[in-house]
């Protein structure tokens, strides 16, 4: 007879209710991830934590994922709801290493939503996935009752083809492994606030919501062994080297004035007390390859819009699991811990 374990493994006394963090991609998300979901559905898909399951099928590679996305506002400098549920799925497929091909998409809509702003958001949606080169080819739509869903959630599902031999996953992340960031950081994340939160500055920053997967197909099409791919969404780059040293063992170690953060990204932090590198992204991604192909991966990221600001900012070292540290631009250094908190709530 199967037996049923009944007790929580999430330290209720802390938390005996779901609270924003749990959501906001930091240690909350970890915990939650850690203790819940882990080891409820443990299996060697999941516990590789990647961006996407990778498994074979019919004599080839396939790579799969999900996302939910719940931004508010809907619509926002640089991108909305729609752009951002499609780059969001297919890049995450990207870092997985695969070609993305066929999108599912999810609507919960709620009742009195203008078919005006449904109509731009599935617009949208429909030019972001002729970029990325990918087909929505089936969905679903439910309706809640007036005051109970936010507007529209939408969740997307995709799948893609694995083309080469590699293995794409943090674990994979080797010692004299460089890191290479393909753009400025934080420009979501600004951009979200002061959208929702109607601030003005005095230049506006958009987002960054772009498709990610020309420039990583073009790496491997160039032959660069990659051995890890990140999009730096929730929890910015910070959290996304911290998940990636502590599965992979290593340390890594990062250059702040290697890292590129626009004026008006970082004038907004300074004033509300914010930190670039956790702030969201959602069209910039860390690459780990080997020491002697960076230059020829920056050649390939570059030769990409999105990509055009490619550097080296790190490189892996063996030592001190799972740390990373930032040396400042003062020549001191840093520990780099993951967000412990909910930095900008509904951003992706």
């Amino acid at each position: 007879m199967m037996s049923l374990d009944l007790s929580c493994p999430l330290p209720i006394s802390d938390y005996p209710q779901v609270v924003l963090a749990h959501g906001g991609g930091g240690s909350l998300t970890a915990q939650l991830i850690d203790k819940m979901f882990g080891p409820a559905f443990s299996n060697p898909l999941l516990d590789a934590r990647h961006d996407g399951a990778v498994f074979e099928s019919h004599g080839g590679r396939l790579a799969f994922t999900t996302d939910s996305h719940v931004v508010t506002p809907l619509f926002f400098p640089g991108g909305d709801i729609g752009s951002l549920s499609v780059n969001g799925t297919v890049n995450d497929l990207a870092m997985c290493g695969a070609r993305p091909l066929h999108l599912s998409a999810g609507f919960i809509l709620e009742e009195g939503f203008p078919m005006e702003a449904l109509w731009r958001i599935v617009q949208s949606m429909r030019r972001a996935a002729e970029v990325a080169q990918v087909q929505i080819v089936t969905g679903d739509t439910k309706v809640v009752d007036r005051g109970k869903g936010d507007g529209v959630f939408i969740t997307t599902s995709g799948v893609g083809v694995i083309e080469h031999g590699l293995t794409i996953a943090p674990s994979e992340v080797r010692p004299g492994d460089v890191v290479i960031l393909s753009g400025d950081i934080g420009r979501h994340g600004v951009a979200i606030l002061t959208a929702r939160e109607s601030l003005a500055f005095e230049t506006t920053v958009e987002s960054d919501c772009a498709s990610l997967a020309a420039p990583t197909l073009g790496l491997l099409e160039a032959g660069v062994e990659v051995h890890c791919l990140r999009d730096l969404t929730r929890g910015g780059l910070a959290t996304a080297a911290v998940e990636i040293a502590e599965t992979s063992g290593l340390r890594i170690d990062l250059e702040e004035t290697a890292i590129p953060v626009l004026d008006g990204v970082r004038g907004a932090c300074e004033i509300l007390g914010l930190d670039p590198l956790y702030m969201a992204n959602e069209g910039r991604l860390v690459a780990f390859v080997r020491a002697e192909d960076a230059a020829r991966a920056i050649e390939v990221l570059r030769s990409h819009p999105v990509g055009r600001q490619s550097s080296v900012i790190g490189s892996v070292a063996e030592g001190d699991r799972g740390l990373v540290t930032l040396r400042t631009g003062l020549g001191t250094s840093r520990i780099v811990t993951m967000l412990s908190g909910e930095q900008l709530p509904r951003i992706c």
